[in-house]
C-alpha cells in the first residue's frame, strides 16, 4: 500500500465532507467580518499600528516555529521602513531579517498578483541571503534535487530516527509545481478560506524546496487570507495561532499526509486554528488601544527621549525585568541618567517600583485601567 497521500490515485483531486465543515467556514466569514468593521471606524494611526503589530507576531511566529528566533525590534523596524511608517526606536536590521519581511510583505501587499515559479524563487532568495541554512549550503533559488537523499521529515536521535513523512521524488517537482501554480491562479468559485487551506497542505506536501517550505506555505496562507478579507492589511496571525498550538499542528499534518484525499479533518483543523487567530486579535487590537490612550494622556507630560524610547518599549512588548541598568544599556546613558530617567516618570505616576522584592529594584509600568 503506498503510504503518502501524493501517491494515491487521483491525487490531487482532494475530497471534503461540505456538512461537517460549513458552520466553520460560517463563523470565520462572520468574525473576519466583525473585526475588519472593528478597524474600519479606528483612525488611519491606529490602523497602521495595528497592522505593524500583526505582521511583527506573523513574522516572528512564522519563523519561530522553524526553531529560529528573530530579534522583535529588527523585525519591527524592517517592516516600519518598507511601509513608509514613521515611528519611534527604529533599530537596523539584519539580512536574514529584511529576507523574511520581505517576502511576507511581497505576498500580503501583493496579494492580487499572479503567483509565479520565479515570485516563490525570489521569496527564497530573501529566507536565504546568504545561501545556507545554519551552517550548511543549500540549493537557493531553484526546486530542491535529491543529490543525496530523499526529503524527509525526520525526529528522533541519531539511530533512532522515525521518519514522519517523505516528500515526492525530486525529479517529479516541476509537473508538480506547474499544476499547484495553475490551481493557485485559478479564479474557479472556490470558498477562498478552504482555498487557503488547501494550499497550505498542498505546498507543504510538494515540499518543493531544500529548506523553507514551512515559512513559504504560511506566506501563501497569508496570501490567500488577504484576498479572502479583500484587504492588504493584516488584522490577525495564523503563524502566530500555529505556533501555539505547534503539537497538534504537526500531528494533523502527519495524520492527512498518510491518509487518503479526504481532507475533511485537516480543514476542520485549520478552521479552528483560523477561528482562534481571530480571537487573538483583539487581544492585539486592545494592546493597540492602550497604547493610543497612554500617549494621548501622558504625551505632553514626556519630552525625554529616552523616556519615550523606554516606555513604548513597554507598551510594545519587554523581555524580563525593568531594571535601571537595562534602562542605561537600551538608552546608551550613565546609570545616574537612567535612575533619574525612572524617578521622573514615578513622580509623574507613570511608573513605579515592584512590589516583589530581589537583589535590584525592578520597575513596572502603571495600568491605564488603575
Amino acid at each position: 500500500m503506498k503510504p503518502y497521500i501524493y501517491q494515491k490515485e487521483n491525487w490531487p483531486n482532494f475530497l471534503w465532507n461540505n456538512e461537517e465543515i460549513i458552520g466553520l467556514i460560517g463563523e470565520v466569514r462572520n468574525l473576519q467580518g466583525r473585526i475588519i468593521g472593528k478597524m474600519e471606524v479606528l483612525g488611519f494611526e491606529l490602523q497602521n499600528e495595528a497592522v505593524l503589530e500583526n505582521l511583527t507576531l506573523d513574522v516572528i511566529k512564522s519563523t519561530e516555529i522553524e526553531g529560529e528566533i528573530l530579534n522583535p525590534d529588527q523585525v519591527r523596524s524592517s517592516i516600519a521602513r518598507r511601509l513608509g511608517m514613521n515611528i519611534s526606536g527604529l533599530v537596523l536590521s539584519e539580512r536574514n531579517v529584511d529576507g523574511v519581511v520581505d517576502m511576507m510583505l511581497d505576498a500580503t501587499q501583493k496579494f492580487t498578483e499572479k503567483l509565479t515559479k520565479e515570485r516563490l524563487f525570489d521569496w527564497h532568495y530573501s529566507l536565504f541571503p546568504t545561501g545556507r541554512s545554519g551552517m550548511y549550503k543549500i540549493l537557493i533559488g531553484q526546486w530542491r534535487n535529491d543529490s543525496t537523499e530523499p526529503m524527509q521529515v525526520v525526529s528522533g536521535a541519531l539511530g533512532k530516527e522515525k521518519v514522519h513523512f517523505q516528500a515526492p521524488d525530486s525529479e517529479n517537482i516541476e509537473k508538480e509545481m506547474d499544476v499547484f501554480l495553475k490551481w493557485f491562479n485559478n479564479t474557479e468559485k472556490i470558498e477562498p478560506v478552504i482555498k487557503a487551506c488547501i494550499a497550505h497542505l498542498w505546498f507543504i506536501t510538494i515540499h518543493p524546496f531544500e529548506d523553507g517550505n514551512g515559512r513559504i506555505a504560511r506566506a501563501l496562507t497569508d496570501l490567500l487570507l488577504a484576498r479572502a478579507d479583500g484587504i492588504s492589511q493584516r488584522f490577525y496571525s495564523m503563524s502566530s495561532q500555529i505556533r501555539i498550538e505547534r503539537k497538534s499542528y504537526y500531528e494533523i499534518l502527519e495524520k492527512t499526509q498518510q491518509g487518503n484525499l479526504d481532507i475533511t479533518n485537516w480543514i476542520k483543523w485549520f478552521l479552528n486554528c483560523l477561528l482562534d487567530a481571530l480571537e487573538a486579535s483583539n487581544i492585539t487590537l486592545e494592546k493597540v488601544m492602550q497604547k493610543h490612550n497612554f500617549w494621548n494622556r501622558n504625551a505632553i507630560l514626556i519630552q525625554n527621549e529616552r523616556q519615550k524610547l523606554m516606555l513604548n518599549k513597554l507598551l510594545d512588548r519587554f523581555e524580563g525585568k525593568l531594571t535601571s541598568s537595562k534602562w542605561a544599556k537600551i538608552t546608551k546613558c550613565s546609570p545616574d541618567t537612567a535612575l533619574r530617567d525612572i524617578q521622573d516618570l514615578i513622580k509623574k505616576g507613570i511608573l513605579r517600583k515592584e512590589m516583589a522584592g530581589g537583589r535590584s529594584t525592578n520597575y513596572e509600568l502603571i495600568s491605564i485601567k488603575e
